[in-house]
């Protein structure tokens, strides 16, 4: 089951949660190169959120569109 999440007026699907402690060197500095490789190899996932513990590699639920015809 997909977790939700609600940032600002978007939700997202969650699908993968890492520790921000995964992609931390021992000096504090946030390896982001690696947060993107992450993010571009998670099918479907096409952003990322940062929580104060982990990065959230999410899928943005796109709003409806009201088609008339």
């Amino acid at each position: 089951m997909k977790h939700l999440y609600k940032h600002n007026d978007k939700c997202y699907f969650i699908h993968r949660s890492i520790s921000l402690s995964r992609f931390t060197n021992n000096e504090g500095i946030i390896d982001l190169e690696g947060v993107k490789l992450w993010r571009d190899g998670l099918p479907f996932v096409d952003h990322v959120l940062r929580t104060d513990t982990h990065f959230l590699f999410v899928e943005t639920i796109q709003d409806a569109e009201i088609i008339e015809e």
